[in-house]
């Protein structure tokens, strides 16, 4: 779910459950880390704290996340109980608020379910063709299955989602998925065009699908009405309440969700580091056991790695025309800095080989987009954005929120009846006022003042992803007086 700005998707997989090793740019060298195993003593206690805290944050993210939209008694928008799906039922409009880069493209069906305790059956109704995934996210943000048309086509489904350690029988006609930590996120999205016959259409869909604990399995089953907290804090960010958390209440935090989320084989390393910390998985966090200098250390961890985090955004990723994206996550391998970062800024994004999301904020001369001016996007023939899916362009202003406009139109994309030049090029006109009839089926209305586009593309094919192809800059149109 789009619950902070979408600048990035991620990760690195080819086949529908197994993820792909980790792309040598990406990972790390183990011998760089060789000198800090076995002799802690050498080590900088405030660059041990901070990459603990880098480490952690998906976690911990991910708890928070799970906590706010887990805290109702029964489904309700884009909040369920725990093992149940919230249904978003139609497109956010330009009131909305509840979470930035709102998509008008995909209506989701999210799920947090434990499977530690039971196993759960997912069941996925026929699809008749449309275009939806259910991607599954572990507590450490990395994609670990993607039923969906790409995937596994759109004849009905059903998965038998286990836990870590789990072994047991699969019921007939499921296909086992096990699950690397007990926590999992299930973020569904199913294509809608929006029309009333089409939300008929998705609605009909979401209700079947179905998430039912193995031990309910072959029975009539109801699911429970879930427990509200009233200390659990819904109305702050998230990511606003996970930064301002002190050292100690983060690290217990993160060691207690270690306990039934283990780290990957791979990160002996990092878990090494923290052990020397005294943050070991399932142990309660006493940094008061430590020597001075480290409980200092500890103390500055937070601001150091948040700081380092967010500044990781400016080296990552591609910048071609003037759009930012990138093809790094998912499947992070041990590149914590890159899935901390896409934790805060993009939490819940798809794998690259789903979708990827080119950003950008200015024009082809590197100048802020403005309402006050017009642009036009164009596509040379045969050059449309390479999808095996669908590709839109959505409109946000600077805080990313849908812009309101005459049309109720947020994005623009081939359902819109685009029309093409003569030359078979097509141009998407961008401005705050109407280009006039002739043109306003390609025109996605702007606001007066910043704004922000997002060119959306799922399936995208090979050429997007290696390179070879890259979104033709945001031209402003002659006569502009910015």
């Amino acid at each position: 779910m789009d619950v902070t700005r979408r600048i990035f998707t991620a990760g690195a997989v080819t086949v529908p459950f197994v993820g792909a090793a980790c792309p040598p740019a990406r990972a790390q060298n183990t011998a760089q880390d060789a000198p800090l195993i076995g002799n802690n003593a050498v080590a900088d206690p405030l660059e041990l704290a901070t990459e603990a805290y880098i480490y952690g944050y998906p976690l911990v993210t991910m708890e928070m996340t799970r906590r706010v939209l887990t805290n109702v008694a029964a489904p309700e928008d884009k909040s369920a109980p725990m093992g149940q799906f919230a249904n978003m039922r139609t497109y956010p409009d330009a009131q909305f608020r509840a979470v930035t880069a709102p998509n008008a493209d995909t209506l989701y069906s999210s799920a947090f379910v434990d499977v530690g305790k039971d196993p759960v059956l997912l069941s996925i109704p026929e699809a008749d063709g449309r275009y939806f995934l259910m991607p599954m996210l572990s507590a450490w943000t990395d994609v670990f299955a993607v039923p969906g048309k790409r995937t596994t086509g759109t004849g009905p489904q059903t998965y038998f989602i286990a836990g870590p350690g789990w072994s047991g029988s699969v019921p007939t006609g499921a296909k086992l998925v096990q699950a690397p930590t007990s926590l999992i996120w299930i973020i569904g999205r199913t294509y809608c065009t929006g029309t009333p016959d089409d939300y008929k259409a998705v609605h009909a869909l979401q209700d079947q699908y179905r998430l039912v604990p193995a031990s309910a399995a072959g029975r009539p089953y109801t699911p429970p009405a879930g427990r509200v907290d009233p200390g659990v804090d819904t109305k702050t960010a998230v990511r606003d309440q996970v930064n301002r958390m002190d050292a100690t209440t983060y690290f217990n935090l993160l060691a207690a969700l270690m306990k039934d989320n283990p780290p990957a084989l791979a990160d002996g390393v990092a878990v090494a580091k923290m052990a020397s910390l005294g943050i070991v998985p399932g142990a309660p966090f006493d940094p008061t056991r430590q020597p001075a200098s480290v409980r200092g250390a500890i103390e500055q961890a937070p601001r150091r790695a948040l700081a380092r985090i967010m500044e990781h955004m400016k080296v990552t990723g591609r910048h071609v025309n003037g759009w930012t994206f990138t093809t790094d996550g998912g499947d992070y391998g041990k590149d914590y800095l890159q899935r901390a970062l896409i934790a805060a800024v993009g939490l819940g994004c798809n794998l690259p080989q789903d979708a990827v999301y080119p950003t950008t904020t200015v024009d082809a001369a590197g100048r802020r987009l403005n309402g006050a001016a017009s642009y036009v996007i164009r596509f040379p023939a045969g050059e449309l954005p390479p999808v095996d899916g669908f590709w839109s362009l959505t409109m946000y202003d600077a805080d990313y929120f849908f812009v309101d406009n005459p049309l109720d139109r947020y994005s623009v994309s081939p359902r819109n009846d685009l029309k093409t030049n003569p030359d078979g090029s097509l141009d998407l006109v961008i401005q705050h006022e109407s280009p006039g009839a002739q043109r306003e089926s390609n025109w996605l209305p702007a606001p007066a003042g910043p704004f922000v586009l997002m060119l959306r593309t799922y399936w995208p094919r090979d050429a997007l992803l290696n390179g070879s192809w890259a979104p033709p800059p945001v031209t402003r149109s002659s006569g502009a007086t910015l």
